[in-house]
């Protein structure tokens, strides 16, 4: 029996019954804009995740099977981190762009071909082109680049098809970023295992088919759907829809509406005609694709990408101080700084979770015990857990966090972000626990479950909260900075993650080190980082917590 296989069936199954379910549910209460926008996203993810799924086994099997484990590891995981900072660090790059140049529609399309470039070049690279460094760098940066461009924009998009105030605003973005983790779930289980059972080149290739339907859904059904919306950079400040429900009543038949409607119209027009746009929009694409193979070098420096990214950190956080200090009133500077302390524990937690792709997928390779039934479970499938328990345990969540506001218990946002390190902590606590039970080198399956189980109630715990906070944290006219400063703390993560994961590739061990010498490896590792360091922030940030909650000034 391949358990492998029947786990990819069920996915399958489970995914081909909820997502009709979800649609027909929600037909009638929400446009179809949001039904498009969920499949785009969906595909999305599916290739996202689908290439974060193989990548660094691939590296490490494959591309470098030449070099010893301990110097393959380094390397992957180098650039690893290197490739994830990256995919965090361009869409606040690319967010600008399309509020400035592009257009949300434009913008999605144009990142949705780069990054099925990239995944289709991925494939290819192995197919005909083994081991050709420079085509697999090319190809991340495609799928680098293209990121930027479709994540950040996709969903700023869909919040044009709301009001201000419309109560279904909160329910689109869960049933959008279901969507999200649908894709993850799906593609983690089909990529995975086709990649590590089949072919690797088979493996990216259906990721990268994953991206082209998703840029189908987009394309031939979105303009029905779309109306006028995302044409251009302008319009997402149309009329009405930044107007009150009720004003906006009043405004229909009055002659102001009916003039500034027909403004809005020709205002459009013109700048659909407007040549200084046109040619604006076609600078960015041939300067977009300029760049691509420049970004692809910085994969192979992964020294200088952290010397950069810590030099922008450090530059970043020092404005937002500077910033603070500029406030007319006291409460504005002391928000400011509460954002400034926990950027350091968000890109904490961020970098021992992103583990995941990183060192855990080789440690669960070489490590866990995956027979079960009789059958061996490829190591890439046991990323699915993250997005398995956060479709099955965000729900649970949400209902909590009602129930402790009705009763007034509910904890501050800096007492969540204290729980998602605890939980971290105790995820990384199971696998060190785990290795105490190893029969051979090879730790029990369920301790690597549990891990994940407590990863991921930490991610629910400190995640959702965090963009919430930065928009009502920050100053009225910084919000989009404070923003990107908040995605630059998760690039500075990711980037620490392959450092951290490093630590794991040890040089003492020899070629053929056994089991038992890397599972001492990895256990001690995450001993230090996973369980000591993370639990003594967690610590550290829960006597800061009344500070912080001072200094949020009201707000919860």
């Amino acid at each position: 029996m391949d358990i492998g296989f029947w786990i990819m069936v069920v996915a399958w199954a489970f995914v081909l019954i909820w997502v009709p379910f979800i649609i027909l549910s929600n037909r009638r209460l929400h446009p179809k804009a949001l039904f498009i926008l969920f499949f785009a996203e969906m595909w999305e993810r599916f290739s996202y995740y689908g290439m974060r799924a193989l990548l660094t086994l691939y590296m490490v099997q494959e591309l470098f099977k030449e070099l010893g484990q301990a110097e393959a590891d380094e390397k992957a995981l180098g650039i690893y981190g290197s490739y994830t900072a990256m995919v965090y660090l361009f869409p606040v790059v690319g967010g600008i762009l399309a509020d400035k140049v592009l257009g949300f529609r434009k913008a999605i399309i144009f990142g949705g071909i780069l990054m099925m470039a990239g995944h289709f070049a991925l494939a290819l690279e192995g197919m005909y082109f083994a081991g050709n460094m420079q085509l697999f760098f090319l190809s991340l940066a495609f799928i680098i680049i293209g990121n930027g461009f479709f994540k950040p924009n996709i969903s700023s998009f869909l919040g044009n098809f709301y009001g201000l105030n419309d109560s279904r605003k909160d329910g689109a973005f869960t049933i959008f970023y279901m969507g999200v983790n649908i894709g993850a779930l799906l593609s983690i289980v089909t990529c995975g295992y086709v990649g590590e059972q089949i072919s690797w080149h088979y493996g990216f290739g259906l990721a990268g088919i994953g991206m082209l339907l998703g840029l189908l859904v987009f394309w031939l059904l979105g303009p029905s759907s779309f109306g006028k919306k995302g044409i251009n950079p302008s319009e997402k400040e149309e009329f009405p829809e930044v107007i009150e429900e009720e004003e906006l009543e009043r405004l229909k038949s009055s002659k102001e509406a009916k003039q500034a409607a027909l403004d809005q119209e020709a205002e459009k027009f013109e700048k659909i005609k407007d040549p200084k746009l046109k040619r604006n929009q076609f600078l960015t694409i041939v300067g977009t694709l300029i760049f691509i193979p420049i970004s692809a070098q910085f994969l192979n420096l992964s020294d200088v990408v952290t010397w950069i990214l810590i030099a922008l950190s450090i530059g970043i956080l020092g404005v937002l101080i500077a910033m603070s200090l500029k406030q007319k009133d006291e409460a504005s500077k002391e928000r400011l700084w509460v954002v400034v302390v926990l950027f350091l524990f968000h890109s904490m937690f961020w970098a021992l979770f992103e583990q995941a792709g990183g060192s855990i997928t080789l440690f669960t390779a070489r490590n866990i015990d995956r027979f079960v039934m009789g059958s061996e479970i490829p190591a890439s499938i046991f990323q699915f857990f993250n997005a398995f328990f956060i479709m099955t345990l965000a729900p649970v969540f949400s209902w909590m966090w009602i129930k402790l506001r009705k009763s007034k218990k509910e904890p501050s946002t800096p007492m969540k972000f204290v729980m998602g390190l605890g939980l971290l902590a105790l995820g990384f606590a199971f696998i060190v626990l785990g290795s105490q039970f190893a029969v051979e080198g090879l730790v029990p399956v369920i301790f690597l479950v549990l891990m994940y189980l407590f990863h991921t109630s930490g991610e629910l715990c400190l995640s959702p909260v965090g963009l919430s906070m930065i928009t009502k944290l920050s100053p009225k006219k910084a919000v989009g900075f404070v923003m990107g400063a908040w995605f630059l703390s998760i690039a500075l993560a990711n980037k620490m993650a392959g450092l951290i994961g490093e630590l794991t590739a040890s040089q003492d061990l020899g070629e053929n080190a056994s089991r038992t010498e890397t599972l001492e490896v990895y256990s001690n590792t995450y001993l230090i980082w996973g369980v000591a360091v993370v639990g003594g922030a967690a610590l550290l940030l829960s006597f800061l917590v009344p500070t912080l909650r001072k200094w949020m000034n009201g707000i919860h």
